[in-house]
């Protein structure tokens, strides 16, 4: 194994394009930057209008190279859900928004790799305790009182939708 070489490009989500900087960044890897771009949109799609991190792993020798993606925050998918641009400066007196749970669920599995969370449902309480920090409502109700009902089984049978998707993420 020769020397292992790492950079990291800003992209669009879904929407790299074969031209400096990030192309010159390939090139110097001595990569094939089209073959590269094409990668990078393959695997940050999902984030598309969002800037995401990507760092290009390579082995300088063989020139196999692996991709890592690195989601955006939180709190960048959660105002970018509903459509703010700053967080609420007093999120218990100033809402920014409401997103539908299912909303929420799929930003639990957007973030999967980022969090520690073991199951779907702890996930999604994560991001729903951070959509409250910021003054995001769910279903029109404050996080805490959803939070609750997730824990009473109101939304066992969305949870169960998700679950699937949960486990490939």
């Amino acid at each position: 194994m020769g020397a292992i070489r790492v950079v990291t490009v800003k992209v669009g989500g879904g929407e790299a394009k074969p031209e400096p900087p990030v192309s010159d960044m390939i090139k110097s890897l001595g990569l094939d930057v089209d073959k590269v771009i094409e990668e990078i949109n393959k695997a940050t799609e999902k984030y598309k209008g969002m800037e995401v991190q990507v760092k290009i792993i390579v082995d300088e020798e063989t020139k196999e190279y692996e991709l890592e993606v690195k989601p955006p925050t939180t709190t960048e998918l959660l105002l970018k859900a509903v459509g703010a641009k700053e967080p609420s400066g007093d999120p218990m007196h100033h809402k920014i928004g409401d997103l539908p749970f299912e909303k929420i669920v799929e930003i639990a599995i957007l973030k999967k790799p980022a969090l520690t969370a073991k199951t779907l449902k702890a996930a999604v309480k994560t991001i729903i305790g951070s959509a409250r920090s910021i003054g995001i409502t769910i279903d029109g109700k404050d996080g805490k009182q959803v939070i609750k009902e997730i824990e009473d089984g109101v939304y066992d049978a969305v949870l169960a939708k998700y679950e699937e998707e949960w486990e490939k993420a």
